[in-house]
C-alpha cells in the first residue's frame, strides 16, 4: 500500500509568494460566491498599477479579443495585468440607453429543413474603438448587459485619506497566500515603518476580514472601503451610470451603507476595532493603537444586514473550512518524480484546485475569469461550465458543483422558451447568459451546440458519486427537457441522424460557414452518449425508456474522416481548419466510449494535431483535451507532455493563473479546470495499468474520471 499523502505539506509547498510588484501578480481570496483580489500590500491599494491596458492590436469579435495573424508568436509577461476587483455571484447591473433597444431586433431568420428558424445573431463585427452599426446596437447592448458589478475595494490610505499610487513605496516585501487557511499574509516597510497585513474571506458569509499591525496606525494611516466607479467602458448609446451611497452610522465602529448602481442595490457593513469616518466615496477605519481590524460584509439585501463576526471569528472559520476542504476529496502528489517538470505540474495542480474553488464553486455557473474580474461583462458561458466544474466530482468534491445546478432549474423556463421560439421541443440552453438565463445575442454563441448535453454529463458525474433516488427525481426534469431538445434537433437522413445547420462546433473556426456546417465529430458522439444516459436515468427511476431518444442515440451518424486517415472536425467543407480548438479529439477521452469513434483513427488524429496544429491560436483547455485523449489511448507519457507543452497559451503564472490574451483575457479558468480533469484521467489510467514514463511517480487518492459508457447509446 502506498503511504498516505501528507496533504498539508503537499498544499503548502506551493503557496504563492510575491516579493515584488508586477501587474499580474495578485492573490484572490473568496468562497465561490464572492471574491476579493489583492496586491502586494495584502489589500487593494494600487488599482491603477494593475488595471487592464487594452491592446490596440486586438480585434473585437463577438465581444471576444481575437489575435491578428501578424501578432507576435510569444507574449511578454509584462503584457498581462490582472485588476483588483471585489465581485459576487449576485451583484449585477445594467446600463440605461438613449433609446429603446428591443431584443427581437437582434434576430435573423435562417432557412433550415424544418423552415425558417430565428437566431439572435446580430452583434456586428467591429474593430476596437469603432462605432457599432445602428442595426447591431440592440444586439450589442443585450450582449453586454447586464454586467457583473465591482462592489468596492479595501485599501491602505494616508492620514489625509488619499490613496497610494506606486507599489515601489513598499520595500522588503513578502506577500504569501496560505492555501491551507485561505488567507493572505503580507509584510513590508512603508514610510519607515514595518507593516503586517492578514486578509481572509469568510467561508460562508460574504465578508472579508483584515488585520493590520504597524506603527503607521497611530500616525493616522488607515484602511478604507472605497466605492470605485464601475470599470466597464460605456458605448455612445449608453447613459452615464446612476450611483449613490447612503451611510447609516450605527456606532463609532460600525457603519452600514446602502449602495446603488443603476437598478442594483446592495448592503455593506463595515465594523472595526478602531473608529470610522466617511471621506468622499469611502469610509476609513483608523486607530491610535498599533493593531487595527476591519470586517466588511456585503449583502444583496441591504434591509437584512446582521451584526458581523470579528476578524478572529472570520479567520478561524476560513481556516477550518479550508483545512477540511484539502483534507477531504482527492489529492495527487508527484513527490519522488525525477523528471524536472514534475514540481511545476504539481504546482499547477494544487493552485488550480484553489483557484477553481474560489472562483467557480458558487450558486451560478461561473464566468471564464470567475469572480476575479470581468470578461464578456462577467457573464457565464454554459459551454464552459464543464471545464469549470466537472473536476469537482472527479476529485471527490461534487458538492461544489452541485451548488450551481439549482440555477438550471430556475433557467429551465427560459431555455424551453428559446426552444419553443425556434420550433423545437424541450429546452435549448444558452451559450452566454447571466442569472436571468436570457440568451445573449452573438454571431457565434447562439449557434453552438456542445453546451446542450452538459447538464446530463454533470448530473451523471454527481450521480456517480453515490447520490440517491431523491437526487435523480429532483434533477430528472433537467435531463428530460435537455434530451427532448437534443432528439428533436437531430435530423434523420437515410436511416441515420445528424446535426444540421446552422451550427458552429466547439471549434469556433467555422463562423463563416455556420449556415452550411453539419455533423461535427465531437458533437455527434456527445449527442449519442448523452441521449443514452438520459434513457438510463429513466430506467433507474422505473420509467420506460424513450423510444425516440433510443433511436437517435443508436443511429447517430459516424464522424467524417479525411483522406489521411484522421478525423475531420465537421462533415461539410472545409472539413478541418487547423486552428482554435482541436475539438474532434474530445470524441474519445473527454467522452467515454460511444462506439462511434475508432481508437486507431483517433490516435492518428492526435498525432496530426501534435505535429501540425497552430498552437498560437489554441486555448488553455486544448492541452487538457490532448492529454485526456492520450490517456484514454493508453499513452500516459504523451498525456503528461500535453499538459506541459511549451506554448504561449499554456503558461501558468506564479499565482496559478493561465493568461491568454494581453489587454483582455489575462486569466482563463477553464484551463485550470481542464488541467484537473486531465489529471483525473491520467491517474485513473495509471491505476488501470497504463505505464508511467521514466522519471514520473504519481500518487493519488480518491480520484475518478469519466462516467461509464452508456449501454443505451451503442450504435446498432
Amino acid at each position: 500500500m502506498p503511504e498516505a499523502i501528507d496533504r498539508r505539506r503537499l498544499v503548502r509547498r506551493h503557496n504563492p509568494v510575491l516579493t515584488s510588484a508586477h501587474p499580474a501578480d495578485v492573490l484572490t481570496i473568496g468562497n465561490g460566491d464572492i471574491a476579493l483580489t489583492v496586491d502586494i500590500s495584502g489589500l487593494q491599494t494600487f488599482p491603477s498599477f494593475h488595471e487592464l491596458v487594452p491592446d490596440p492590436h486586438r480585434v473585437v469579435r463577438d465581444g471576444l479579443s481575437g489575435l491578428p495573424e501578424q501578432y507576435p508568436r510569444v507574449f511578454d509577461a509584462d503584457d498581462f495585468q490582472i485588476p483588483l476587483r471585489t465581485q459576487s455571484t449576485w451583484g449585477w447591473y445594467a446600463t440605461r440607453t438613449d433609446r429603446e433597444l428591443r431584443l427581437e431586433d437582434a434576430t435573423t431568420l435562417y432557412e433550415t429543413s424544418r423552415g425558417p428558424v430565428p437566431y439572435l445573431d446580430r452583434m456586428g463585427l467591429q474593430r476596437a474603438g469603432d462605432p457599432i452599426a445602428d442595426e447591431c446596437v440592440a444586439g450589442a447592448w443585450h450582449h453586454f448587459n447586464p454586467r457583473r458589478a465591482h462592489l468596492g475595494r479595501l485599501a491602505l490610505v494616508r492620514p489625509d485619506g488619499t490613496g497610494l499610487d506606486d507599489p515601489a513605496m513598499l520595500t522588503d516585501v513578502r506577500a504569501e497566500l496560505d492555501l491551507w487557511t485561505g488567507s493572505v499574509q503580507a509584510e513590508y516597510v512603508l514610510d519607515g515603518e514595518r507593516v503586517r497585513v492578514t486578509t481572509v474571506a469568510g467561508s460562508r458569509k460574504h465578508c472579508f476580514a483584515v488585520r493590520v499591525e504597524s506603527g503607521l496606525l497611530p500616525r493616522g494611516w488607515g484602511v478604507a472601503w472605497v466605492f470605485d466607479e464601475q470599470p466597464d467602458d460605456l458605448a455612445a448609446f449608453e447613459l452615464p451610470l446612476a450611483q449613490e451611497t447612503v451611510w447609516d452610522r450605527r456606532t463609532e465602529c460600525h457603519w452600514n451603507a446602502r449602495r446603488t448602481v443603476e437598478a442594483l442595490t446592495y448592503g455593506v457593513s463595515v465594523r472595526t476595532t478602531g473608529s470610522l469616518r466617511e471621506e468622499a466615496e469611502s469610509v476609513v477605519a483608523r486607530t491610535d493603537a498599533t493593531v487595527l481590524e476591519v470586517v466588511v460584509t456585503l449583502s444583496p439585501d441591504h434591509h437584512r444586514q446582521r451584526d458581523d463576526n470579528g476578524f478572529s471569528a472570520v479567520s478561524r472559520s476560513a481556516e477550518t473550512w479550508w483545512a477540511e476542504h484539502w483534507s477531504t476529496g482527492a489529492a495527487v502528489s508527484l513527490a519522488g518524480s525525477t523528471d524536472a517538470r514534475a514540481s511545476e505540474l504539481e504546482r499547477r495542480i494544487v493552485l488550480s484546485q484553489y483557484l477553481m474553488t474560489v472562483n467557480s464553486a458558487g450558486v451560478t455557473p461561473p464566468a471564464e475569469s470567475g469572480l476575479t474580474y470581468n470578461t464578456w461583462s462577467g457573464k457565464f458561458h454554459l459551454e464552459m461550465h464543464w471545464w469549470h466544474a466537472a473536476h469537482f466530482p472527479m476529485w471527490g468534491r461534487g458538492q461544489l458543483l452541485e451548488r450551481s445546478m439549482g440555477w438550471y432549474h430556475g433557467a429551465l423556463a427560459a431555455a424551453k422558451a428559446t426552444a419553443r421560439r425556434q420550433g423545437y421541443r424541450g429546452a435549448r440552453w444558452p451559450k452566454q447568459t447571466d442569472p436571468s438565463a436570457r440568451e445573449s445575442p452573438s454571431n457565434i454563441g447562439v449557434f453552438l451546440l456542445w453546451q446542450q448535453p452538459h447538464v446530463i454529463y454533470l448530473l451523471e458525474l454527481l450521480r456517480g458519486e453515490g447520490r440517491d433516488e431523491s437526487f435523480l427525481r429532483g434533477h430528472y426534469p433537467l435531463v428530460e427537457a435537455t434530451a427532448d431538445f437534443m432528439a428533436d434537433f437531430a435530423e434523420e437522413r437515410d436511416g441515420s441522424f445528424g446535426l444540421p445547420p446552422p451550427l458552429i462546433p466547439a471549434q469556433e473556426s467555422y463562423l463563416a460557414d455556420r449556415a452550411t456546417t453539419a455533423d461535427p465529430t465531437f458533437e455527434l458522439a456527445y449527442w449519442s452518449w448523452a441521449l443514452g444516459v438520459a434513457n438510463e436515468w429513466r430506467t433507474r427511476l422505473g420509467l420506460e425508456p424513450s423510444e425516440e431518444w433510443d433511436r437517435v442515440a443508436r443511429n447517430m451518424r459516424r464522424p467524417a474522416s479525411l483522406p489521411d486517415g484522421t478525423y475531420a472536425a465537421i462533415a461539410t467543407p472545409p472539413l478541418l481548419i487547423r486552428k482554435d480548438h482541436p475539438s474532434m479529439l474530445m470524441a474519445l477521452g473527454w467522452l467515454p466510449d460511444t462506439g462511434l469513434v475508432d481508437p486507431a483513427t483517433m490516435s492518428a488524429t492526435l498525432d496530426s494535431v501534435w505535429e501540425h496544429w497552430d498552437l498560437q491560436s489554441s486555448w488553455g483547455w486544448d492541452y487538457p483535451v490532448m492529454a485526456m485523449t492520450a490517456a484514454r489511448l493508453g499513452d500516459v507519457g504523451r498525456a503528461i507532455d500535453a499538459l506541459l507543452l511549451p506554448s504561449p497559451k499554456n503558461v501558468f503564472l506564479p499565482n496559478g493563473h493561465n493568461p491568454q490574451m494581453p489587454g483582455f483575457l489575462t486569466i482563463y479558468l477553464p484551463a485550470n479546470g481542464g488541467l484537473l480533469a486531465a489529471m483525473a484521467h491520467i491517474a485513473t489510467a495509471v491505476d488501470q495499468g497504463a505505464e508511467l514514463p521514466d522519471g514520473w511517480l504519481i500518487t493519488s487518492e480518491g480520484l475518478s474520471a469519466l462516467p461509464r459508457p452508456s449501454a443505451m447509446s451503442t450504435p446498432e
